[in-house]
């Protein structure tokens, strides 16, 4: 018997939402859901959003979607969820996975790049958490959410800020009476499409990354699948509006 077909079936007859699923982390969580029994609709501004569900409905035998997606947008999520809805059913499971990154000094910020950033990072999360919470409420079913921060949060990781933690908190204690339960987690380094584009740019990051983490490593992306999958799970259900850090120690020196 094969690992995937021995593996505890959590999520069966469950649908999960992932923004940012067609590539990198979000495909590596996405792929985590559908394992565990998750039919997966993957949302993003990729243009092969499409192909990349495609491929993750061979490789998990699951049923699955790709729809492009703009996260800042309120018709865009609204138009993609009501797909999702009449192809797969009610998403009760949700991974806000999109996200850039301008790893810029503040001081050489512009107005129009900062507005980028928060309108996909923080705007985006808030748009689609809204968008399928409204969905689970109205269809009076719980679900599940988790956000993804940054250790930015935790620590003053210059030059990035950070914000979901605390959108995370709030919609939390606000959407805990209706059955939803929102939580978040903050990656440190991981091995992923990003992280080697900026490696490409700036090798020196990519060694300072490694020196000031203890582990002396980049996370990898299965590690990421198994911490989203307990937090969506049932058995995390009294852990609410927290912020988990996989960082491999990196915010502890």
């Amino acid at each position: 018997m094969s690992d995937e077909a021995s593996r505890p079936q959590p999520f069966s007859g469950r649908v999960a939402v992932v923004t940012g699923g067609a590539r990198g982390l979000g495909m590596a969580m996405a792929t985590a859901l559908a394992e565990r029994g998750a039919e997966v609709a993957l949302l993003d501004l990729l243009d092969d959003v499409g192909p990349a569900a495609a491929d993750l409905a061979a490789r998990t035998s699951r049923r699955t979607g790709g729809w492009g997606t703009d996260v800042t947008d309120d018709a865009s999520v609204t138009a993609a969820l009501d797909a999702v809805v009449a192809t797969l059913g009610i998403p009760t499971l949700l991974v806000n996975a999109a996200g850039i990154a301008l790893d810029q000094p503040a001081l050489e910020t512009s107005s129009e790049q900062w507005r980028r950033v928060m309108d996909v990072n923080l705007t985006g999360t808030f748009v689609v958490c809204r968008e399928v919470a409204r969905r689970a409420v109205d269809a009076g079913v719980p679900a599940s959410i988790v956000n993804i921060a940054s250790m930015s949060g935790m620590i003053v990781n210059v030059p990035q800020q950070a914000g979901v933690s605390m959108l995370t908190k709030s919609l939390a204690v606000e959407w805990l009476p209706h059955g939803i339960r929102v939580n978040a987690i903050a990656p440190g380094y991981f091995a992923s499409e990003m992280t080697r584009e900026v490696a490409a740019r700036r090798p020196d990051m990519r060694d300072e990354w490694l020196r000031r983490t203890p582990a002396g490593r980049l996370g990898e992306p299965a590690e990421l699948g198994e911490l989203v999958s307990y937090l969506l799970g049932d058995g995390s259900r009294f852990v609410v509006g927290e912020t988990v850090v996989i960082d491999g120690g990196y915010t502890l020196v």
